[in-house]
Parts: structure tokens; C-alpha cells; sequence
């Protein structure tokens, strides 16, 4: 009797995960759509829900219509993550700013902060960094840490250096006491358009994000696709030209020693127009000045040659244009679509959309907060209890 006790225990827990777990993938549902997305009995999700509400970590309200067809009875509600329940924070140590944002457990971003980091700072450096924003944006915010869950790190460059990992989690779980995950911040900035963004209703997305460097993250199945050895997504450093310079990555002829901003700059600096920065850049080409908006088109079609080529690997469905040249619109994206189309896999002419990112600067450290929820992912349904 105590076994089969000991059994149904932990069955229990592992049906109230595959709950939760559901509920932080996917936000907030009713009953009906709970039973369709766990696998469990009506019966054994009903205690389930009823339990986790006793004990605060779910909460019910608001009216859902999911389309089914009713009785008499009272209208199905929704059932989601009790906000006040749990926290997550994501940070993004990028190459110049430091990001962090909080959330509750019910996927609501509820505050952010930036700061900028020292040119020559390594990872332990903007971790501290990071510390000190949270503890500000914290007590600014009257936000409490007792509930603190995890924290998710965005990191520039490929994840195959355990010592980057290592010095920026160490820095952040020794100060909070908590979980750390870690990823490269331009894949977590596709997981978070995929989460609250432009590409929320897509399961297989490409995403590129063009600044002063050139990153990606790469959805498929709904499922982040992190490499072997923790490249993938890494569009910046596919070779446009083996025999071009030498790249900080020790490649040749990176895209991003093409497109990137520092050579968008120098172009035109050899052309006789000197620009100071990224920002100089935008306005120049949002007023249309003729020599910028050559050299960013020409860029943005260079983008999509490459685009193509992924586009013909993984059959995505959409593809989101994110970072400092996105805010152009259609002076980027139009070329890239142009690419994409005339270079689409022959007797196809399937294209995907071309589309702008959604979550502006703080992207990554929202895909920060998201990795932590889509790393818990709901374990296969077990038998009900009923079946032992």
C-alpha cells in the first residue's frame, strides 16, 4: 500500500508539471482546451487545477470562448499562472548595453532597464552590472525577489566558451540564489518575437537581427535550434566572399564585415559622407539622402542572398527582420524580399513573410525570460491514477 501510495504521489506532481508547464508555454486556457493540450482525463484535470488554486499557484477568471458548443451550465473560464506566484528575469549582456527585464510567471513583462557597459567589459563585469540593475529596477519598482524563480542570460557570440557561460551565471546565481540559463542573445531574441512578437503565430521561423553585427536564431517545430556546438543562428558569419578580410571571428568575408553597421559607415566614408554612428546612419536614410539609401539597399539585398539559402534549408514559414536597420520598413525589407523571391527553391516559388520584429531593444532579454519558460517543458502524459 505505501508503494502504490509513493506511485500516485508522484504521478500527481507529474501531471500538476505537465499542467504548469502548459500554462507557461502557452498562456492562459480553459479547462477544455487544458484537457487537449496535456492529454489528461477531464476527471484527473479538474482535481489537478482544483488543488494548484488551493494552494495559490493558479488562479481562474475571465470568461473563454474556445468555439465549442455549451449547455446550461456556467460558461468555461480561463485558467492561467497566478501572477503574484513566481518571478523570472532576463538579461542581456550585448556588446555595448546592458538589458534586463522582469516578469511574472503568468508571461507579463513588468519592468525593464538599460544601462551601458564599459567597451573593454567582460562577461563577470556586466554581470555585476546586470546585479545592480535588477536591485535598482527592483526597489524603483517596489518589486519583491522572495519569489524569484530563474534567470535567463542572453550572451553575444557562440555558446561553445563554458568560461563566458560560467563567469556571467555564476556572477547572477550567487547574487539571487537562483537557476541561471544561458544562450546567445540574438537566438533569444527569436524565441522572444516567437513568445510576444512578430512571429507568435509561427512554429518555424527564421530571424536575423542587423545592427553594428549581424546575428540569428533559427524555430523549428516551435522548437529553438541551438547546434552541435552552439552555432546555429550565426547568419553574420556565413562567408560572402572567401577571399574578403579577415573577420574578428577568424573567418573571411563574413556577411558581417559587409552589412554590419561599422562597414555600412565606412562605405560611405569613402564616398566623401561621414556618419558618427548607427543613429546618424537611420536618420540619413530615413531621409532618404541618395548615396545612404544605395549603400542600404544594396546591404539589405546582400542579406537576402544569404536569407535565401537558409530559406531553401529550413522551409520557414516567416521571416523576421530584427535590430537597428529594421526600423527602415520597407528600405530593407523590399529588397530582401526580392531576394528571397527570385532565388526561391525552382517549381516552388514558395516564399515566407518577410516581416518586421515586434519587441524592439529589449528583445533578447525577454528571449532571456523565455528560454527559462520554454526550458520547462511539459513531461508525455502518464496513466490517471484510476489506471494503477
Amino acid at each position: 500500500m505505501e508503494k502504490r501510495a509513493d506511485a500516485l504521489q508522484r504521478l500527481r506532481q507529474a501531471h500538476e508539471e505537465i499542467v504548469l508547464a502548459a500554462l507557461r508555454s502557452e498562456g492562459p486556457m480553459s479547462r477544455t482546451q487544458l484537457t487537449d493540450r496535456t492529454g489528461l482525463s477531464r476527471t484527473t484535470l479538474f482535481a489537478i487545477i482544483s488543488e494548484l488554486m488551493e494552494r495559490g499557484a493558479v488562479i481562474e477568471s475571465g470568461v473563454e470562448d474556445d468555439g465549442r458548443p455549451r449547455g446550461r451550465g456556467r460558461p468555461a473560464t480561463r485558467v492561467s499562472l497566478n501572477p503574484d506566484a513566481g518571478l523570472l528575469i532576463g538579461v542581456d549582456l550585448g556588446r555595448r548595453r546592458v538589458r534586463v527585464a522582469v516578469a511574472n510567471i503568468a508571461r507579463q513583462v513588468i519592468a525593464t532597464a538599460v544601462d551601458d557597459s564599459a567597451p573593454d567589459a567582460d562577461e563577470s563585469e556586466q554581470a555585476d552590472l546586470a546585479v545592480a540593475l535588477v536591485h535598482k529596477i527592483c526597489e524603483d519598482r517596489g518589486i519583491g525577489l522572495g519569489a524569484l524563480e530563474g534567470i535567463g542570460i542572453g550572451l553575444v557570440g557562440v555558446m561553445d566558451a563554458p568560461d563566458r557561460r560560467w563567469r556571467a551565471a555564476e556572477r547572477l546565481g550567487a547574487a539571487f540564489g537562483t537557476r541561471v540559463e544561458t544562450d546567445n542573445n540574438a537566438r533569444l531574441a527569436a524565441l522572444a518575437e516567437q513568445t510576444w512578437g512578430a512571429a507568435r503565430s509561427a512554429e518555424d521561423v527564421v530571424y536575423v537581427r542587423w545592427s553594428v553585427g549581424v546575428g540569428g536564431g533559427f524555430i523549428s517545430g516551435g522548437r529553438l535550434l541551438r547546434g552541435a556546438h552552439g552555432a546555429s543562428g550565426e547568419l553574420g558569419h556565413v562567408s560572402v566572399d572567401p577571399a574578403g578580410p579577415r573577420c574578428h571571428c577568424g573567418g573571411r568575408g563574413c556577411l558581417e564585415e559587409r552589412i554590419g553597421v561599422p562597414a555600412l559607415l565606412e562605405a560611405l566614408a569613402s564616398q566623401g559622407i561621414r556618419l558618427t554612428g548607427t543613429d546618424d546612419l537611420l536618420e540619413a536614410a530615413q531621409a532618404r539622402t541618395p548615396a545612404v539609401t544605395t549603400v542600404v539597399v544594396a546591404a539589405a539585398r546582400t542579406l537576402g542572398t544569404v536569407l535565401a539559402g537558409t530559406v531553401a534549408q529550413l522551409d520557414p514559414a516567416r521571416v523576421v527582420v530584427g535590430g537597428d536597420l529594421a526600423v527602415l520598413g520597407g528600405l530593407v525589407l523590399d529588397p530582401i524580399r526580392s531576394a528571397l523571391s527570385e532565388l526561391a527553391l525552382p517549381g516552388t516559388r514558395r516564399t515566407p513573410d518577410v516581416v518586421p520584429a515586434d519587441l524592439g531593444p529589449n528583445a533578447s532579454a525577454m528571449g532571456a525570460i523565455a528560454l527559462m519558460l520554454k526550458e520547462q517543458d511539459p513531461l508525455p502524459p502518464g496513466p490517471d491514477p484510476a489506471d494503477l
